[in-house]
């Protein structure tokens, strides 16, 4: 992902710290978030797992979300897939696809699930908000909606070797989430929650720690045209780890940090983690924050990312009610804005959901009033 277009409008966050963006995705700011220096105390994470954080680009944070509620998305996403836990034989039943982006999504095992209540649970569970106030230095935030993973063996239908191998860009077993030639980097972060215990076979999250904390010499001795976001290195001295988590630890990265999903080598295990990232709210984009909301209330796939495509069997749209909110929540998604008060977005929350409740009833009647949005008209 690229820094924001010099032509493209900056908005900013709805911040004390200054960060802006025209995206919501990648965030240009006065430091680096590996140079900056804290305002507020920390809540989640110690004096030690920031320094890591700050060095090597990556924290985990131990059982964010509780492990009984890891395992409980586990078993949603077993059973949004249609796919039987103990037959290993359904992991790898034919299935239609739309495009080849289908497929190669099918192959890396994404679920195209976005709004269920139980990953709306994760989002506004508030020891995972406190660790990405911790990591931005601001507490007005929104949470990505994104989605799920589930990754069983790599073979058969689901062999990354039916994927053609491209010399540069994109690779999934090691990239940068930015472009790391220009000359000011955009900040971003990314985030997992485990659902599972990692094993060295299953494969999953790879990170080149010792390449983030050196990235600043290293790229002094690269050449001209060098690829913006596939590293060429030398693994045996800048090395490739693999952090140990275990069901509801979550881990958060800099888009800095080289990164990617090993292969699935198992006979019978599989990689499961969610999806999820808190960025700057950006506010003042009244146009993103409605498309968030809408989404929302609908259970519509988001669009903020080319490769969210909703499921081609049988959209989530059709089987889910829309998710409750806390007042936490209401203001991660962009329905309240961070400057009412928490018991107003709490109010908010619980009116769009019977709003939304109701819509649906009426087979499709239209929905208006987006709080935080209207108020930054």
């Amino acid at each position: 992902m690229s820094a924001p277009s010099r032509r493209a409008h900056l908005f900013r966050a709805a911040s004390e710290r200054p960060y802006f963006s025209n995206d919501g995705e990648s965030y240009l700011a006065q430091h680096t978030l590996r140079e900056l220096t804290k305002s507020r105390p920390l809540r989640v994470l110690s004096e030690e797992d920031f320094a890591h954080w700050q060095t090597y680009g990556y924290v985990v944070v131990r059982e964010a979300v509780p492990a009984k509620h890891a395992r409980r998305i586990l078993d949603f996403a077993w059973e949004f897939q249609g796919l039987d836990p103990q037959d290993p034989d359904s992991w790898f039943a034919d299935r239609p696809f739309r495009s080849e982006l289908d497929q190669q999504l099918h192959i890396y095992g994404f679920v195209e699930a976005y709004h269920h209540q139980l990953l709306w649970d994760s989002r506004q569970n508030t020891r995972v908000y406190d660790a990405f106030v911790d990591v931005w230095d601001c507490e007005e935030l929104w949470v990505t909606l994104d989605r799920l993973n589930l990754n069983p063996p790599n073979r058969g239908n689901r062999d990354r070797a039916l994927i053609d191998p491209t010399d540069r860009g994109f690779d999934i077993e090691l990239h940068w989430d930015i472009d790391t030639t220009l000359g000011v980097p955009p900040q971003r972060v990314q985030g997992i929650i485990a659902l599972n215990d990692t094993t060295p076979e299953t494969g999953g999250f790879q990170c080149n720690p010792e390449l983030f904390r050196q990235f600043d010499s290293w790229k002094l001795g690269q050449p001209a045209g060098r690829d913006p976001i596939r590293p060429d290195i030398d693994r045996a001295e800048l090395p490739v780890v693999r952090p140990d988590l275990h069901p509801g630890d979550l881990l958060i990265w800099n888009g800095l940090l080289a990164h990617g999903v090993a292969r699935n080598l198992s006979e019978q295990g599989v990689r499961a983690v969610q999806y999820l990232s808190m960025m700057p709210a950006l506010e003042e984009h009244e146009r993103l924050c409605r498309s968030r909301v809408e989404s929302w209330r609908h259970l519509r796939t988001p669009r903020w990312n080319r490769t969210l495509v909703g499921d081609p069997v049988l959209h989530e749209s059709k089987r889910y009610p829309t998710a409750q909110l806390t007042g936490l929540g209401a203001r991660l998604l962009g329905l309240s804005s961070w400057h009412e008060p928490l018991a107003e977005a709490a109010s908010a929350a619980a009116s769009a959901a019977a709003g939304a409740a109701a819509s649906a009833a009426a087979a499709g009647a239209s929905t208006s009033g987006v709080a935080a949005c209207a108020a930054s008209a």
